[in-house]
């Protein structure tokens, strides 16, 4: 009889070994595409929300919405619990559906998942906030500030930040000072140290962080608040800059 020959120890450890390889190779960039594509959604829902935030002004006289969550008026209604502002304690999912559809935009953006960046934190349907500006929460942080009220007003809209992407359910509207070279919320550490942001022209966009003190800065506060936050470099200074001018037009002191 003929024997049949089976795979040695040694032949099988060599196949398993280039079989270990190749998934290391292999897995960053099936990683990177999968991160890409969720990026891709994000930005893709961030137009889509700033398309209806410019056609409601269309509809109320060049009248900006309310960019205050869960405000009277406001762009979302209340998806959050007020007294978890500092935890990020999050309001049942039905409870987070019933906010959004008591939103303003809902009229123009019905689908609960545009509310939503596909990687942000489980169980929070409102990953999105508009920036203070853009007719936001007017806090004592923002005395003198040059809140947005109608769409004439704005200069340059290409440059003018909306929305923001900050991954996880938060109250009011993203706040960043005006006057003073601090953060007050922490830059969003999101899609691989940066953030997505809209403009007021309707279009979005990708930002990453330069400085190595604002990505430590947002991952230290992830779900968390720790206002004034001075960055520590020039690259963390030119990030703060960026988001105080994008979000004021201009910034409110001397750099």
């Amino acid at each position: 009889m003929r024997l049949k020959r089976g795979f040695t120890l040694i032949e099988l450890l060599v196949v398993i070994a280039i079989i270990a390889v190749l998934m290391a190779i292999l897995f960053p960039a099936l990683n990177s595409a999968r991160e890409q594509g969720k990026r891709t959604m994000c930005l893709g829902n961030l137009r889509s929300l700033t398309l209806a935030w410019i056609m409601y002004a269309d509809d109320y006289d060049q009248k900006i919405v309310s960019g205050n969550a869960g405000g009277a008026g406001g762009w979302v209604g209340a998806a959050y619990d007020g007294t978890g502002y500092t935890t990020g304690r999050q309001l049942p999912e039905a409870q987070q559906i019933a906010g959004i559809k008591a939103g303003t935009l809902w009229y123009y953006v019905k689908e609960e998942g545009l509310y939503r960046c596909p990687t942000g934190l489980r169980g929070s349907l409102v990953t999105y906030s508009v920036l203070d500006a853009m007719n936001g929460f007017r806090g004592s942080r923002d005395s003198g500030s040059p809140f947005e009220t109608n769409m004439m007003n704005i200069k340059q809209p290409a440059e003018r930040l909306v929305f923001i992407d900050e991954g996880w359910l938060t109250p009011d509207s993203f706040a960043v000072h005006y006057v003073q070279k601090t953060w007050w919320d922490s830059p969003p550490v999101r899609h691989g140290n940066g953030t997505t942001f809209s403009y007021a022209d309707g279009s979005s966009n990708y930002y990453k962080w330069k400085g190595s003190d604002t990505v430590k800065i947002g991952k230290d506060n992830l779900q968390s608040h720790q206002n004034n936050i001075s960055p520590t470099t020039s690259d963390g200074f030119l990030d703060l800059q960026w988001v105080q001018k994008g979000c004021w037009g201009k910034l409110g002191y001397n750099p």
